[in-house]
């Protein structure tokens, strides 16, 4: 070998050396081939993520029928419902539509959207809301920004299912991007869960981004594991499915009745509990979790078993199986899943309260994978044939901080500017307007919640003209507010005759100026005939304009209404 060939190849070991410690997320153009990354062709990743959908689709729609019918226990397997075509067309299920709030967001302001956006978006949907999602929105619509809005002290909700059931799109358009999973997460999770609440979404979005290249359900569930903290008890849960199917690979039962004895029956593993410990109800996002395990594992691959068990374990048992369904699907494609998952799908369906129908959910999807996969130094190259392939730079995980939902950490003191609260147009509850004008004129109604019809009634109680009103939630209350001038040189007393429903209470608040003037509950102990008068002196704002605000605040959450039957300001 002569000297100047040996210099040159020690030349060209050392360019290799370098090129090859160089990061991932280098500029546009950088040779990403040299090192190890991950390939797929964009007409691949259309496929998969179209078949994610239809797992979803196909996994609520089979397991419907039996959401919380059985509550610790299996379902018997002649109770399984029978599968059907058209039960694929699931355009009016919250384990759907919801996150396509979320799609839309991202459509509307791409990735680098602020969490606030997205609390602003989400406080502004429509549909109905349960657990954590309810208890979120219903901060975000108080002012509560985000990300208190899912922080224990303000939403006893925070380990609840939540954002486990609405994650899967944060893996959808994540394809090998286990980073971009978990960031989502911290952006939308965020809205209404904490801790394992929060690592629940996770871990599904980790476990969907990982399916377009792996179809190995255990390495699927692996991978999603690594996008949590290990110190959590949702990893210590999803550890020990792992185990025990290893021991009971062909008795997926036997593994059912370990996770029941550990995550359903022992008090230490329901601390956050929205049900209680002791209760059969469980949608903590933990054992929930563990059943969409069960399904991926037991089902080996094969869709029917897959649903079928997820649906099986019972508890949230249709949002369980939409999750394995979607994740497993995912993994096969929708080519080459079996016709009776997609033959009778209506393209033109509309999910409920979102813009879209299959074909521009699925566009909104093609267009925002793109940004995620530039966003993580990937890029999109065309082969020798001339196909268009995603470049993916591998990224090892890196889960959100450790936390608990009883012992959590300080709060944020986020709350939403006024400008900010002006784009909540939901904030303010039932239009009572019409109702106030006719029974108070001059006073105004906000926050009144749906339930118990809130209105104007000629009778309640023995009396006439009656206005009812409801907190907007547990934390909310209703508010009947007036800005006044209070004579000067005369006595004013505001005057309210007030009720409660039969077998209900409430608090009654009265604030000036934001200042509590007075409290009192509102109920049968404390009514006659279920009426109460009450005077409050104003004299000290003799003079002063001031804001009067009467709250119907929740005592607990059975029959709150409250009864109006006089709001009246008196000077003498």
């Amino acid at each position: 070998m002569t000297k100047d060939l040996r210099k040159y190849l020690v030349i060209v070991a050392v360019s290799l050396v370098f090129l090859a410690g160089c990061r991932m997320d280098t500029p546009a153009g950088f040779p990403l081939g040299l090192r190890e990354v991950r390939r797929i062709s964009i007409d691949d990743y259309a496929d998969k993520m179209k078949a994610g959908w239809i797992g979803q689709m196909a996994g609520v729609g089979w397991g419907g029928p039996t959401e919380f019918h059985y509550k610790g226990e299996i379902i018997p397997a002649d109770k399984m419902p029978e599968w059907k075509p058209e039960l694929i067309n699931q355009f009016h299920q919250d384990d759907i539509y919801v996150e396509m709030t979320f799609l839309r967001t991202l459509e509307l302001y791409g990735f680098d959207a602020s969490i606030r956006q997205a609390g602003i978006d989400f406080a502004n949907s429509g549909y109905p809301l349960w657990h954590a999602n309810r208890a979120g929105r219903d901060n975000l619509r108080s002012g509560i920004a985000p990300p208190d809005s899912g922080h224990p002290k303000f939403n006893k909700h925070a380990d609840d299912i939540d954002y486990q059931i609405e994650a899967d799109f944060s893996g959808l358009i994540a394809p090998g991007l286990p980073n971009t999973a978990i960031e989502l997460g911290e952006k939308f999770g965020r809205l209404m869960n904490y801790g394992d609440g929060l690592y629940g979404g996770q871990f599904v979005g980790g476990m969907y981004a990982e399916a377009f290249f792996e179809d190995n359900m255990e390495k699927v569930v692996r991978a999603g594991l690594k996008c949590i903290p290990q110190d959590s008890q949702y990893a210590e849960c999803i550890l020990d499915v792992l185990a025990w199917y290893n021991q009971n690979p062909d008795n997926w039962e036997k593994t059912w009745q370990l996770i029941e004895d550990k995550y359903n029956r022992n008090v230490a593993y329901r601390r956050f509990s929205c049900s209680g410990p002791e209760s059969d109800f469980n949608i903590d996002a933990k054992i929930n979790g563990a059943y969409i395990v069960m399904g991926l594992l037991y089902g080996k691959g094969d869709p029917d078993q897959t649903i079928i068990i997820s649906t099986r374990c019972g508890q949230d048992s249709d949002c369980n199986p939409s999750n394995a369904g979607g994740i497993l699907f995912t993994s096969i494609g929708f080519s080459r899943l079996p016709e009776k998952f997609k033959s009778a799908l209506n393209p033109e369906g509309k999910f409920s309260h979102t813009p879209y129908n299959f074909p521009t959910l699925v566009q909104v999807c093609e267009e925002l994978v793109w940004q995620a996969v530039k966003r993580a130094g990937g890029r999109a190259e065309k082969e020798a044939g001339g196909k268009e392939v995603f470049v993916i730079p591998p990224r090892q995980p890196k889960p959100s901080g450790s936390e608990r939902c009883w012992e959590p950490g300080k709060i944020a003191n986020s709350r939403f500017t006024e400008d900010e609260m002006a784009k909540i147009t939901a904030a303010a509850g039932k239009d009572l307007s019409k109702a106030i004008a006719k029974f108070a004129p001059g006073w105004k109604v906000s926050k009144c919640g749906d339930d118990m019809n809130p209105g104007l009634y000629p009778n309640k109680r023995g009396k006439k003209n009656v206005l009812v009103t409801h907190p907007l939630s547990q934390g909310i209350g209703c508010v009947i507010s007036r800005k006044v001038e209070i004579a000067a040189d005369k006595k004013t007393t505001l005057k309210l005759v007030v009720g409660n429903d039969e077998g209900g209470d409430w608090d009654l608040i009265v604030k000036a100026n934001g200042k509590e003037l007075l409290r009192k509950t509102v109920g049968e102990a404390t009514t006659t005939g279920g009426w109460m008068d009450v005077d409050v002196d104003l004299s000290r704002y003799a003079g002063k304009a001031v804001k009067l605000e009467l709250v119907n605040q929740a005592t607990g959450w059975r029959f709150e209404a409250a009864h109006w039957a006089q709001i009246s300001l008196e000077s003498r």
